[in-house]
């Protein structure tokens, strides 16, 4: 299958099994044989994501876009147990609040469906709900990262957001949980799409 011979590349965060100083990076590869179909994979500390030669800069940023999230939340739903959830917490506390943030306890919940996350800082313990699993890697660690700055800062006032600022992918992960909000309100849910329109 031809490629294009100067692959694009760009970096993105560094995946729960690869949080070391490097980051992975993203190489875009166009083939003329592509007509429809969009792919993604990971290889080795980089993810492939296959596209038609014929797409448009707007169509590959989208495109790259959701196959990363699809490929993020395939991972979080086959690797996000109580341990590895604490450890996220541990990393996310020491990249974004100079581990000041120490729980006594991190774990998924079942009993939580009107909301994303608990903390109760008087006991250093967070609680995710399990509807998170499954969805890409931002977005639990935004939600992780929220319950840390409670254990810092219990309202959600200019102080609890100033926190929060320090993680790029905040805005991004408020949206998509406000979109799954949103998609639950409607009265009948589209499949995932993976061709181009």
């Amino acid at each position: 299958m031809p490629a294009d011979p100067s692959p694009r590349t760009a970096p993105s965060p560094p995946s729960p099994k690869n949080r070391g100083p490097g980051t992975s990076a993203v190489e875009v590869r166009r083939s003329s044989r592509r007509r429809r179909t969009v792919s993604a994979y990971r290889e080795g500390d980089r993810t492939i994501v296959l596209i038609p030669a014929r797409m448009s800069e707007a169509e590959e940023q989208r495109w790259v876009g959701v196959m990363l999230d699809k490929l993020a939340a395939q991972e979080s739903k086959r690797m996000l147990g109580d341990t590895e959830l604490a450890a996220r917490a541990e990393w996310l506390s020491e990249q974004y609040l100079g581990a000041r943030a120490r729980p006594a306890s991190v774990r998924w919940v079942t009993n939580q469906n009107t909301r994303w996350g608990s903390c109760t800082p008087a006991e250093g313990s967070i609680r995710l709900s399990h509807r998170l699993k499954g969805m890409p890697e931002y977005v639990v660690d935004y939600v992780l990262l929220h319950e840390l700055a409670h254990l810092l800062v219990p309202g959600h006032g200019r102080r609890f957001w100033e926190l929060l600022e320090a993680y790029p992918r905040t805005e991004r992960a408020r949206g998509y949980l406000e979109g799954v909000v949103a998609a639950g309100r409607l009265p009948h849910l589209p499949g995932a799409e993976t061709e181009p329109g």
